[in-house]
C-alpha cells in the first residue's frame, strides 16, 4: 500500500461488542489507515472509544459523515441500523466494512447492495470465521474438487447466551429486539452456516426451519434455538445456532461432506482441519499453511481491496455472498413461522 496517503475511516455504531478487536486490528495497521473519529448515541462509548483512540466523537451518525474527510466507514450497530448506515455512507462515495450479518432484513440487504453498486464503492460484510486460517484452507480445498463432489455442508454456533457470555448491555439490548436484530438466535447464528451452505452449495431450491424458545431465559422473548435446512438438487446443508447451550462441544465446529471425503474444521484445540478418506476414515491432521497478510485480519483485508480496486474479496466477505445468505435467513423464517418448506428464490 502506498504510505504516503493513509485510508481514513470513521466508525459508525459503537453498540456491536465486535467492534473493538477490529479496532484493535485496525489500530495495528497504523501505517496505512487513521481512525478519525466514532458516531454513537451512547455516551460511555463514546467516552470508551476516546479513551482508546482519540479523535472526535459524535451523538449522532450524519454529524461525523457531514463534519470529517473520509475514505471509508466501519459500520458496527444494529442489523437493523445498519443498513441505513451502509446506504448513507455508499451514497457518500465511502467504502464500507459492515459486521456481520449484512442486514436485519432481506429488503434491507438488498438496499445495501444497490447502494454500493450504483456508487462504485466496496461493501464488505465481515464475518468472524472468515479469518481462521484453518477455515481458508477447508475452503480452497473444498473449491478444488479434494473430497469430490459435496453433498453436505453443517455448522453449529453456540454458547449460553450473549448475557452469559458477558456481552455488554448495550449489545444485548438490540440483540434481543426483534427489530433491531431481525429475530433472535435464529439471526444471530444461523447466519454463519447459511453464509457458508450459499459460498460452497449456492442457492438452495428450498429452505425449512424450526425456532424454540426453551424458557430457559424468562425474560426472553424471541427463539433461543434454531435449526434451519437447505435442500438442493443434489446436496443438502444445515445450520444451527443455540443461547443456551453449556460448553464448547460441538460449538463453532464445520463439517463438509464429499463424494470422496469429509473436511472438519476445528476452531479449538490448536485450531486445526481435518480430513477423512476411504483410506484414512478415522481422518488425519491436515497442515494449515500461513495465511497471506492480508487474508490475516478483516481490517487487513478490507485495506487492501481499497487499495486493490480489482483484488477479489474474500469468498465469505463479499456483499452479494451476505444478501444471498440474508435471503437464506429470511427464508428460514418464514418456514419457521408458517410450519412449511419455502422455495428460493423469495418473491
Amino acid at each position: 500500500m502506498n504510505n504516503e496517503k493513509k485510508v481514513r475511516i470513521g466508525v459508525l455504531g459503537l453498540h456491536h461488542d465486535h467492534v473493538w478487536s477490529n479496532l484493535e486490528e485496525l489500530a495495528r495497521l497504523d501505517t496505512q489507515a487513521e481512525l478519525v473519529g466514532a458516531a454513537d448515541p451512547h455516551p460511555e462509548l463514546r467516552d470508551k472509544y476516546g479513551a482508546h483512540y482519540g479523535g472526535d466523537t459524535y451523538p449522532e451518525y450524519e454529524a461525523l459523515l457531514d463534519s470529517e474527510d473520509l475514505d471509508a466507514v466501519y459500520i458496527f450497530a444494529s442489523n437493523r441500523v445498519s443498513e441505513d448506515l451502509a446506504v448513507m455512507a455508499c451514497e457518500r462515495g465511502l467504502h464500507c466494512l459492515v459486521e456481520k450479518p449484512m442486514a436485519s432484513t432481506l429488503a434491507g440487504a438488498d438496499r445495501m447492495l444497490a447502494a454500493s453498486e450504483g456508487a462504485g464503492v466496496r461493501l464488505m460484510i465481515n464475518w468472524p470465521f472468515a479469518w481462521w486460517p484453518q477455515l481458508q484452507r477447508a475452503l480452497t480445498l473444498a473449491g478444488s474438487g479434494e473430497i469430490g463432489q459435496l453433498w453436505q455442508v453443517k455448522y453449529r454456533a453456540a454458547h449460553e447466551g450473549p448475557v452469559e457470555l458477558g456481552c455488554s448491555p448495550f449489545f444485548c439490548e438490540w440483540l434481543y429486539d426483534e427489530t433491531l436484530n431481525g429475530a433472535g438466535a435464529l439471526m444471530d447464528y444461523c447466519c454463519y452456516g447459511s453464509l457458508l451452505a450459499q459460498v460452497l452449495l449456492g442457492k438452495p431450491s428450498h429452505v425449512s426451519g424450526v425456532k424454540l424458545n426453551t424458557g430457559l431465559k424468562p425474560d426472553l422473548k424471541l427463539e433461543d434455538n434454531a435449526i434451519l435446512m437447505m435442500s438442493y438438487p443434489e446436496a443438502l446443508a444445515t445450520t444451527e445456532a443455540s443461547w443456551t447451550q453449556i460448553g464448547k462441544l460441538t460449538a463453532y465446529t464445520t463439517v463438509i461432506y464429499g463424494s470422496e471425503g469429509t473436511l472438519m474444521v476445528e476452531p479449538r484445540h490448536g485450531a486445526s482441519l481435518y480430513k477423512a478418506t476411504a483410506d484414512e476414515p478415522e481422518g488425519v491432521s491436515i497442515p494449515v499453511p500461513e495465511v497471506a497478510p492480508e487474508m490475516a485480519t478483516a481490517s487487513a483485508h478490507f485495506l487492501h481491496l481499497i487499495e486493490n480496486p480489482e483484488a477479489s474479496v474474500h469468498p465469505l466477505c463479499g456483499s452479494i455472498q451476505g444478501r444471498d445468505a440474508q435471503e437464506i435467513l429470511e427464508a428460514g423464517l418464514i418456514a419457521a413461522r408458517e410450519g412449511k418448506s419455502v422455495r428460493l428464490p423469495l418473491v
